[in-house]
């Protein structure tokens, strides 16, 4: 399908469920969508750092959206499993491939969900230096955050983030200048 589809697409972004959970079958579609020229993307939950780490080593993707799904105190409580480590090593692999070139995108999402607003300073914190996304969160039996919501969140982190909404589809934010796309 990859190989088909090279003469519309430049690139293919493997996502979930969650993709590392096949390290290697990850690999081998990375490695040839690269010998095809294709620059390759991973959105992944971070729970299998060293899948990663040997995608980032083989310089094998262009693009990281990495899940943050709740503040570090907060992480393994959410899941039901333990989890912050890895996440917390994902990060941290993606922070330093960043810095030193071999990564050129690294995106954290967080996906909010009403109540939870306070969670994202703490988020943010972590994300220092990495773009980050607000994505609304949308559930059954959730009243979902409104982008005019989501806006007023990001105001106090004093940065830009991409928030990304059913409604509104993505659109940037800054707070020094409301809306940017």
């Amino acid at each position: 399908m990859i190989r088909g589809s090279r003469t519309v697409a430049g690139a293919v972004v493997f996502s979930g469920g969650e993709p590392t959970l096949q390290g290697p079958a990850l690999i081998h579609l990375a490695a040839a969508a690269r010998t095809m020229g294709l620059s390759v993307g991973l959105h992944t939950n971070g729970m299998f750092p060293r899948v990663i780490e040997n995608l980032l080593r083989e310089r094998l993707v262009d693009m990281v959206a990495l899940d943050v799904k709740t503040t570090w105190e907060r992480y393994d409580d959410l899941l039901g499993v333990a989890a912050v480590g890895a996440v917390e090593q994902s990060l941290a692999l993606c922070r330093r491939a960043k810095a030193e070139g071999s990564l050129e995108t690294c995106e954290i999402v967080v996906t909010l969900f009403r109540g939870r607003e306070g969670d994202l300073a703490s988020i943010a914190e972590a994300a220092c230096g990495l773009a980050l996304v607000l994505q609304q969160g949308v559930a059954e039996g959730f009243d979902p955050l409104t982008r005019q919501e989501l806006e007023a969140a990001a105001a106090p982190l004093g940065r830009k983030v991409r928030i990304r909404t059913r409604e509104d589809g993505e659109v940037g934010y800054d707070p020094e200048q409301e809306l940017f796309r």
